[in-house]
């Protein structure tokens, strides 16, 4: 990450939001805010307040993408321009990346089709884990 997409985004550069997007950009998955929290007050010292405000200011520039959950919670990721899927573990959240979009295809005869211009879709796969499955099958 840049290290001045803060000023680019017209947002102060503090050593809290930079802690923020350390964790995330350090993160293989998007993480919960508690996550997130828990992660930086090990070097910084701040409520957790601060970082539910950190996150949404972050989010409404697009630095990160929100998504919600079917756990309830709100997950958060470094905005790379880069098209992902998730498949999301339902008993412990667990999440694994997609490489390959399912949806390329569809894109292309819905474009077809209605002549839409297509920007853009919202994808979530759910299921059991291995580790998970081990658990309640074994």
């Amino acid at each position: 990450m840049k290290h001045n997409i803060l000023q680019e985004s017209d947002l102060k550069d503090t050593k809290r939001r930079r802690a923020v997007l350390h964790v995330l950009e350090n993160s293989e998955s998007p993480m919960a805010a508690d996550k997130i929290y828990s992660q930086v007050i090990k070097s910084v010292p701040m409520s957790v307040s601060t970082t539910y405000r950190i996150l949404a200011a972050l989010s409404e520039k697009g630095i990160l993408l929100k998504s919600p959950n079917q756990d309830g919670k709100t997950y958060y990721q470094i905005n790379n321009h880069q098209h992902t899927h998730y498949l999301t573990c339902t008993l412990c959240n667990d999440m694994i990346v997609i490489d390959d979009c399912p949806l390329d295809a569809l894109e292309a005869v819905l474009n077809e089709a209605t002549g839409y211009i297509i920007t853009g879709h919202h994808l979530e796969f759910t299921g059991i884990c291995p580790k998970c499955a081990g658990k309640n099958h074994g």
